[in-house]
């Protein structure tokens, strides 16, 4: 098991867009499986590769929360939404990145997500209700967008002064 750090807000290197993983390998199944690692002991529900520094189109999820619940670990490689539903969905949202901060966000609630799995085969998936919201989550991750950019300039604000505040305070008190 390895755990890597996750890079956090502010750090502009979440602002830049990923790079397409060209080959499926050993070395990127290592990878899949510290990024599966490092999002269960955040905890968390899905993790980009840029979230832990490797800039690369990748991202795990598994929406199972509770300890009892039985684990659904997605990996998706070179992700690439195909088609979004017309039914919007609001989910508060959190991520890693910005810890302990959450806002509503209204997404598509469906998508189409085509990928490759840890074994370099493609893969189709249709993805509704939470797991919509966080393969979309994650995707704008690998583009460099964070889910405060869909708030509006006001909450962003108020959010990013909360966070930066808080993140002020922790190094304090170390």
């Amino acid at each position: 098991m390895s755990i890597r750090p996750i890079v956090t807000f502010p750090d502009p290197s979440l602002r830049k867009p990923s790079l397409a993983v060209e080959r499926v390998d050993d070395d990127l199944r290592r990878l899949v499986k510290d990024m599966f690692d490092t999002m269960y002991d955040a905890p968390g529900i899905g993790l980009a590769g840029v979230q832990i520094g490797v800039p690369r189109r990748i991202l795990v999820v598994d929406t199972a929360r509770e300890p009892e619940e039985e684990k659904r670990p997605i990996a998706m490689i070179n992700p690439e939404i195909v088609w979004h539903g017309d039914t919007p969905r609001m989910y508060e949202e959190g991520c890693l990145s910005i810890p302990e901060m959450y806002a509503e966000v209204e997404r598509p609630g469906a998508v189409r997500v085509t990928y490759l799995d840890v074994d370099g085969q493609p893969r189709e998936l249709l993805c509704e209700n939470l797991l919509a919201t966080v393969v979309q989550h994650e995707l704008d991750h690998l583009d460099g967008i964070l889910f405060i950019d869909h708030l509006s300039r006001l909450k962003r604000d108020r959010l990013v002064r909360r966070f930066l505040k808080a993140q002020k305070d922790r190094e304090a008190t170390v």
